[in-house]
């Protein structure tokens, strides 16, 4: 590997940080997108109750695993990285149906938070909005992005 790959773009001049290059500018705007994500499912719970408050953070909690595959891979494709934030997002679910989330739920607000406790079947159905949802706004934001 050569010594050009590794180093970043400095200003001009020389002075300060280096530029962020499309990967790290690409994992700036995947933690900005998490934090939102994070921020929409507060606000949800905050103004919203029942089958809207739930199925909405399902799809939502979908999209934050989508945000953090985009920040660990930046160069992820959006239609893998969809598809691996479904595929944990089913794991999760899944999980549920042994009693490992709900015991661990029971002793920690972060595992009730990650893991949940219960399988419930239409959460499935919402991951995949939240699944598709996210790729559709990579998608966007990809053909957007003038070629490298």
């Amino acid at each position: 590997m050569s010594d050009r790959a590794v180093r970043t773009a400095r200003p001009a001049g020389g002075s300060g940080p280096p530029a962020p290059d499309g990967t790290g500018r690409t994992r700036l705007l995947a933690a900005a997108a998490a934090l939102l994500t994070v921020g929409a499912g507060l606000g949800l719970r905050a103004v919203a109750t029942g089958d809207v408050a739930k199925y909405g953070g399902d799809a939502l909690y979908t999209l934050l695993v989508l945000t953090l595959v985009v920040l660990l891979a930046p160069r992820s494709t959006p239609v893998r990285a969809a598809g691996v934030a479904l595929a944990v997002s089913w794991a999760v679910e899944l999980l549920q149906l042994t009693g490992l989330p709900a015991a661990l739920s029971a002793r920690s607000t972060a595992a009730r938070l990650v893991l949940g406790s219960t399988f419930n079947a239409p959460d499935l159905f919402w991951y995949v909005v939240g699944a598709c949802a996210g790729w559709l706004v990579l998608r966007a934001v990809a053909r957007r992005r003038p070629p490298a």
